[in-house]
């Protein structure tokens, strides 16, 4: 756990977020037909709680599975593995259900982090507290490899490391994660080359986690605690028909209504059901666009950030505050953003004011940059 490894393993314990089962049963059903004789991994679960480890035992058979395996993250205690082969009888209630299967499965303990060798980069020792069942322990990879497809709800502030581990193990996965982790240089690399796309249910709409009671809730339902995260979806390399439906597009392209950024040859688009039809050009829109992206119909051409695109200028800008108002702080090429000049029919304040100019610009928030393929009838006349 590089920097800080006993604050990371706290900040792990305190991602403490269990996902609901309507919520895993609406995603999932569209899979059914990837489980067959596959092996399921899911490390972040135990299989006590996790809803997750439920609805896999409870579907053990109709999706036809090989093996569940299930680790899980544990501090001051060991953790440990359970295989999971079915046979166990799944009817009555989830609490019965989870310990006839936890009973009918083979269980194995884990190491603590005092007990681990060579995994000096990864774990420190630390003589009062301890932790076991990480998901980068030696332990966890080995089961990783053994595994066909990964279905959790991974720690949100493990999330970079944690899809680089399944990307590097080559593994098939349906993970929940925070919308704003499209805009992570180390996952976006993924979602431009085809390698992760989103999953088929509640993009972006915000879903309520069970939390345990050390932790705040915003309501009780059904004894549940539970705690609302606005920005969430599912990820996944597993094919789906939405990956594939086309948004049927109607605008016609003008100059007014789609105005080009300042530093970069592209148009902002502020929603994809406003993509013009008739314009070939880069394109920018918001990040909410991969629900609905079909790579037949469209190319990822970049991210618009410092780092992912080339700023095609280098203005000074003086940074204007909540207000619109001059800061004396300045900045080239507005924090490597996109820009464009500020319209007060449509932006609610200025960001920027160039300091050659005085004109004034409005910042775009994190912006996807495509472009539209041809289509099956021929190339659409370009605009640009």
């Amino acid at each position: 756990m590089a920097g800080g490894k006993l604050d990371t393993a706290k900040k792990q314990k305190a991602d403490e977020f269990y996902t609901q089962l309507s919520d895993i049963e609406k995603e999932l059903k569209n899979y059914k037909d990837k489980f067959k004789e596959k092996v399921v991994f899911c490390n972040c679960d135990d299989p006590e709680t996790s809803n997750f480890y439920y609805y896999f035992v409870s579907n053990f058979e109709e999706l036809q599975l090989k093996k569940l395996i299930t680790t899980h993250f544990e501090i001051d205690k060991a953790s440990y593995m359970l295989e999971y082969e079915g046979g166990a009888d799944v009817q009555g209630d989830k609490e019965i259900v989870v310990k006839r299967a936890i009973k009918h499965g083979k269980k194995k303990p884990l190491k603590q982090n005092f007990e681990q060798e060579g995994q000096s980069e990864l774990f420190e020792t630390e003589p009062v507290r301890s932790y076991s069942g990480d998901f980068r322990s030696l332990e966890c990879i080995e089961l990783l490899k053994q595994s066909d497809i990964v279905v959790t709800n991974p720690p949100f502030s493990l999330f970079k490391e944690y899809v680089a581990q399944l990307m590097e193990y080559k593994k098939k996965f349906i993970i929940i994660g925070n919308v704003n982790a499209i805009s992570y240089k180390e996952i976006f690399k993924y979602i431009k080359g085809n390698k992760i796309w989103t999953g088929v249910s509640t993009f972006n709409q915000g879903l309520f986690f069970e939390v345990p009671e050390h932790l705040p809730c915003q309501k009780i339902e059904n004894g549940k605690r539970l705690v609302r995260v606005s920005s969430v979806c599912w990820f996944t390399n597993l094919d789906h028909k939405r990956h594939h439906e086309e948004i049927i597009l109607y605008k016609k392209y003008t100059p007014t209504e789609f105005p080009k950024y300042e530093n970069y040859n592209a148009i902002e688009v502020s929603t994809y059901k406003d993509i013009p039809t008739d314009y070939t050009g880069a394109i920018g829109v918001p990040i909410t666009f991969l629900d609905k992206y079909n790579p037949e119909q469209f190319e990822i051409l970049a991210l618009g950030i410092v780092g992912s695109c080339e700023f095609t200028n280098n203005k000074k800008m003086e940074i204007l505050d909540n207000n619109g108002k001059p800061t004396g702080k300045f900045t080239v090429n507005a924090k490597g953003t996109l820009y464009r000049k500020y319209n007060p029919k449509k932006d609610k304040k200025p960001a920027f004011k160039d300091v050659k100019t005085g004109e004034l610009y409005s910042s775009i928030y994190a912006r996807i940059l495509i472009k539209r393929k041809p289509t099956k009838k021929g190339k659409q006349k370009n605009e640009n």
